[in-house]
């Protein structure tokens, strides 16, 4: 178990208290689809506010790569954050460094909330840039990483101020490592693995992390169609990585060599017309026609992975079976999601899904909160799980 300071532990009563967060949440035409991120450092930002904290909140928004860009100004949040913090008053300033900022904290009260505009407007941010990293820690006496999903990253506000400040992990990040920690490092044997998405190039690592960890491990998704088709299936137009051939079939045999099954969908949905509510049938992976696109698990697939599970006591989950922001192609995702939401109510199995994918496909099915732990991040949940450290947690060790 890694050890950290918690927020607990530390006096924040009268103090500037600088909290990095991730509140990088998807905004269309202006309103938020999706706060899961935001109601996530909600409790941090209360507790410090009820504390009588001043409490400066720095977050990414987009990728602006250190432009000023006005469609991914922090400020768009701010009526969002104000309306779950409840009572605490949330101020804006429309820059994260210099005088202006300075003042502006000044004026705040202990007991507010203000928030400073997108660290990625400087392109010191991501460049990890000491004395960028020594402008955003003049501001406090204290800083709280909150941002699980982005301690991934060595940016100046993830792993340059907490070498300037005494620095402590906020509640989302505490219940990030905490569960984490407990439910992978024991976790309860045999283990499935269910990795999907769109590319195996992104999830090369994780693969043979898990082969040697998981005693199954389904892969779903686009990333299904580059394994099938190096198994000498044809999957007609879908998307495949072709040139990964050699290395799905060097997973495989890494799997077997731990003794570690990696279960491929044998029948699967395809269309002629990627698009929603397309034209669709259901076939068998021998079956697929050259113009044919595959889209999602086939139900008859679907039926025996759930078979599959209940001999499992622990799953770990990251990325959809099939293209669910495209109904009906949501099927395959939606129907193990609700198998997995079952068993784990019946306590008869610990589960954990991590990823922005998974995680909006199970709030559009709502079945968040029958998972035994969802992880809000998405790369830094990957790294984890391959079992590398993360700078900005290694950036808390004490």
């Amino acid at each position: 178990m890694p050890r950290f300071n918690r927020l607990k532990d530390c006096v924040v009563t009268n103090k500037n208290v600088i909290v990095r967060v991730d509140i990088n949440v998807p905004l269309i035409n202006g309103k938020i689809e999706d706060d899961t991120r935001i109601r996530a450092v909600i409790p941090t930002l209360k507790y410090l506010a009820e504390n009588k904290a001043k409490v400066i909140v720095i977050s990414h928004f987009g990728r602006p790569e250190g432009k000023v860009e006005p469609s991914m100004s922090i400020e768009q949040l701010i009526s969002r954050v104000q309306e779950l913090l409840g009572s605490a008053k949330v101020l804006f300033v429309d820059d994260c460094i210099g005088e202006k900022v300075r003042k502006e904290i000044e004026a705040t009260n202990y007991g507010e909330v203000i928030m400073l505009e997108n660290l990625r407007f400087y392109k010191q941010e991501t460049k990890n840039d000491p004395e960028f990293s020594h402008e955003l820690a003049s501001l406090g006496n204290l800083y709280v990483n909150d941002a699980f999903s982005c301690s991934h990253r060595a940016h100046a506000s993830i792993t340059g101020i907490p070498t300037i400040l005494k620095s402590a992990a906020g509640f989302l990040m505490e219940a990030e490592l905490d569960n984490l920690t407990n439910l992978l490092e024991n976790a309860a044997k045999p283990m499935m693995a269910v990795v999907g998405g769109a590319k195996v190039s992104t999830k090369i690592d994780l693969l043979n992390s898990l082969a040697t960890k998981a005693q199954s491990i389904v892969v779903g998704g686009g990333m299904a169609n580059t394994f099938l088709f190096a198994l000498g299936k044809n999957v007609g137009k879908s998307l495949c990585e072709k040139e990964l051939r050699d290395v799905a079939l060097k997973i495989i045999e890494t799997a077997k060599l731990h003794g570690c099954r990696i279960i491929l969908p044998e029948t699967v949905v395809v269309v002629k017309k990627f698009e929603a509510n397309a034209t669709h049938e259901t076939v068998s992976v021998s079956e697929v026609k050259d113009d044919d696109i595959i889209t999602d698990i086939g139900q008859p697939s679907i039926t025996s992975l759930i078979t599959e599970l209940q001999n499992h006591k622990t799953l770990v989950w990251n990325g959809p079976l099939g293209a669910f922001e495209m109904k009906p192609f949501n099927a395959g995702t939606e129907n193990f999601g609700k198998a997995v939401a079952e068993l784990t109510r019946a306590k008869k199995l610990i589960s954990i899904a991590g990823g922005g994918d998974v995680v909006s496909a199970l709030n559009a099915c709502n079945l968040v909160n029958d998972f035994t732990y969802i992880s809000t991040a998405g790369g830094a949940f990957l790294e984890w799980l391959e079992g590398k450290e993360l700078p900005g947690v290694a950036a808390l060790k004490v």
